[in-house]
């Protein structure tokens, strides 16, 4: 067993082992956080009204529970402006994208500390289920809330996962929750929950869950080429190598303090899986594998230290490994791996100079390394700075957030696999200051309407891959950088005695833009050797409507409906050298991107029963830049059905789940030549004491 396993292993052991006595009950509700277990009525993605500067919508409380959603990427879905890409299966690749801005632009946070991958700069969300997590955000631009680290201020778009926290009522002192869920593609998939108050001021939590599935499923593939050999294929096969095979493990404790609260966590997640591959040629069953295991250990300390002045501390060590495998020596035999790590902490300082004004200072600093056994690689390791200065201020019926964050990057390189006698050269050191400005306004003092608007510059760094990676690399490259433009408003309106009970609107116009974009391109005259070099150039102009209504009958009836619609016209307006690829490419739809997709979510609710249908719809695209014939990508939609009962049985608490997804059995692809599964179901049994 190696050291760092070892290592691992005692970490949770420590964590997962405390001494567990309890207490009678105590809860201070001025200092533990209790958000994300509020029993929320109704379908609650929504803006949160007036008090949040920035738009957001938000999924939480039973609205999360009901989607059919395994994992985290499959609820994103559902929110106005973003786009996953899914390759299919159980243990495919899902990344998600907000406004055409980019994958690597988006801030992924886990319990208010990012997720990190600087290899790649992508998050996996297929990886994070949705058993432990109780609510998610996402932001366009940044958080309201300036009582942040600098990180938080980094990215264009941001996603915040909320897991559970332990909460008790009364004199209880353990909580418990075990799930099992079983359906299509062999899915076996169990999980446990157990909180326990080990005193009045300290809570500890555990959960465990085990995804077992062969990933199989029956798809049919069709494609017409209009050339010379007139190629047309029409088969149907069952999809193969997508079997999964992963265990995640959490623990945590959670204490408060005199005018302040504190947590740690551990995570660990572990998997071997296959990875079916496009479908190219005619030809479905590949045989590549990967395996992934990834540890995080983080801790979270706020406190009130006088009146006026509150401090936040966070700290976190990643260490994250992956295997590939492509044993296909007809191909090319590969068997790579990477391993990264991460430190990183953070002191966010808050000063309250009036009730009205606050402004907040924060120092970041992050370490990160990333070692291989690729042929020609060399070592990279990041230092980066961040220095935050915000304010907020409240003026009557107008509410302004300002931010200035300065990020200062330096980079080393070790010789690591290169051939002797080759140099090891680091990209330079590269340091920005970047601003953003929020405001909201109501103009009318008895109407719940709020206008908003907001402007950030902000960049992304090159990754690790994009400077370093063997032959394609380029230590030359510049950040990327994105300029938002948001203009929106927000309406909410209540109805007492009416069984048209609430209504909620909002609707955000926006403008991005795009500079300096990382791509590929083919280095020299050939096409076989590829470097990636700053020359994209990209405009979004688009609209979001998000409406909510609840419906109040007699007999315990609550009927929720909501509704979300995106327009985007994301052009590429590259300048290219070929003339021919230039008339074909300049001002096209970026790849992937619908001019027009939307969601539809409805619920009712009579006593111990809940039925809930959803629906989603992606629009036309195109797989590429050239808007042209042989590159157009059908739209597709699902449909989804769930029905849930609870019941108590002795002192145990049960929910009964079904779930039948893509229910009129739509062949579709979210990703050219990677088919997604057709008609599947799935079965729940949770118990709860």
């Amino acid at each position: 067993m190696s050291n760092a396993l070892k290592t691992l292993l005692i970490t949770f052991l420590a964590f997962i082992c405390p001494k567990l006595y309890g207490q009678k009950a105590y809860r201070n509700s001025a200092h533990i956080d209790t958000a994300g277990v509020k029993t929320l009525r109704g379908v609650t993605v929504s803006g949160t009204g007036y008090k949040e500067v920035i738009p957001t919508q938000k999924l939480a409380g039973e609205s999360l529970k009901s989607l059919n959603s395994f994992s985290v990427a499959d609820a994103i879905r559902y929110f106005a402006g973003v786009q996953v890409k899914d390759y299919g299966g159980v243990g495919g690749l899902k990344t998600v994208d907000m406004r055409s801005l980019g994958t690597n632009h988006m801030g992924v946070f886990y319990d208010g500390i990012q997720l990190g991958n600087a290899q790649n700069g992508q998050i996996d969300l297929g990886k994070f289920s949705m058993d432990n997590i109780e609510s998610i955000s996402i932001y366009n631009g940044q958080k309201s809330e300036i009582f942040q680290p600098a990180k938080d201020y980094g990215s264009s778009g941001t996603i915040y996962l909320r897991s559970r926290k332990p909460v008790f009522d009364s004199l209880k002192t353990t909580n418990f929750k075990g799930v099992f869920k079983t359906g299509s593609f062999d899915l076996i998939n169990p999980s446990i929950l157990l909180e326990k108050k080990l005193t009045d001021n300290i809570n500890y939590s555990f959960s465990s869950e085990y995804i077992k599935s062969s990933g199989r499923y029956p798809f049919r593939y069709k494609r017409i080429f209009h050339d010379s050999k007139a190629i047309a294929w029409d088969t149907t096969a069952i999809r193969q190598n997508g079997d999964i095979n992963a265990l995640r493990l959490e623990s945590g404790l959670y204490g408060t303090l005199k005018e302040g609260l504190w947590n740690v966590k551990a995570y660990y997640y572990g998997s071997e899986r296959g990875i079916p591959g496009a479908i190219v040629n005619n030809v479905w069953k590949r045989s590549q594998r990967q395996w992934d295991r990834n540890f995080f250990l983080q801790g979270s300390l706020q406190k009130n230290v006088v009146k006026g002045y509150d401090i936040q501390v966070n700290a976190k060590y990643a260490n994250d490994y992956m295997r590939y495998l492509n044993p296909d020596t007809t191909l090319m035999y590969i068997d790579n791996n990477f391993h990264q790590q991460e430190w990183y902490g953070s002191i966010a300082n808050k000063y309250s100079l009036s009730k009205k004004i606050d402004i907040n200072l924060s120092t970041d600093f992050q370490y990160n390394t990333l070692n291989s056994n690729l042929d020609g690689f060399v070592f990279p390791k990041r230092f980066t700075s961040l220095v935050a200065l915000a304010g907020a201020a409240e003026f009557g019926k107008l509410k302004m957030q300002g931010s200035v964050l300065g990020t200062f990057v330096n980079e080393r390189v070790t010789r690591g696999n290169t051939s002797t006698g080759d140099s090891a050269v680091a990209a330079p050191s590269k340091n920005e200051v970047t601003p953003a400005f929020f405001l909201s306004y109501k103009p009318f003092t008895k109407l719940d309407f709020n206008i908003r608007a907001f402007y950030k510059n902000i960049f992304r760094m090159p990754t690790f891959n994009d400077l370093y990676y063997t032959d394609i690399g380029n230590i030359s490259l510049q950040p990327e950088f994105t300029y938002q433009y948001d203009l929106g408003f927000a309406y909410r309106k209540s109805f007492t005695g009416s069984m048209f009970s609430e209504w909620h609107l909002q609707t955000d116009f926006y403008y991005n833009q795009v500079t300096n974009k990382i791509v590929a391109v083919p280095k020299g005259s050939g096409m076989y050797r590829w470097m990636m070099m700053n020359i994209g150039d990209v405009e979004i102009r688009g609209i979001e409507i998000v409406s909510d209504f609840v419906f109040t009958f007699p007999q315990e009836i609550l009927l929720n409906f909501r509704t979300a619609y995106t327009y985007q016209a994301a052009q590429d307006y590259t300048t290219r050298k070929s003339t021919e690829l230039q008339k074909t490419t300049y001002g096209g739809q970026i790849p992937y991107i619908s001019w027009n997709s939307g969601s539809f979510i409805s619920s009712i609710q009579y006593k111990s029963w809940r039925l809930n249908y959803s629906f989603i719809y992606v629009g036309n695209r195109y797989q590429n830049s050239a808007n042209i014939p042989e590159n157009y990508e059908q739209p597709w939609y699902t449909s989804d059905l769930s029905a849930t009962r609870n019941f108590q049985f002795k002192r145990y608490r049960c929910r009964i789940s079904g779930e039948l997804n893509n229910v009129f059995n739509q062949d579709y692809e979210v990703v050219l030549n990677y088919p997604m599964p057709k008609r599947n179901f799935k079965i729940i049994l949770a118990v709860e004491l």
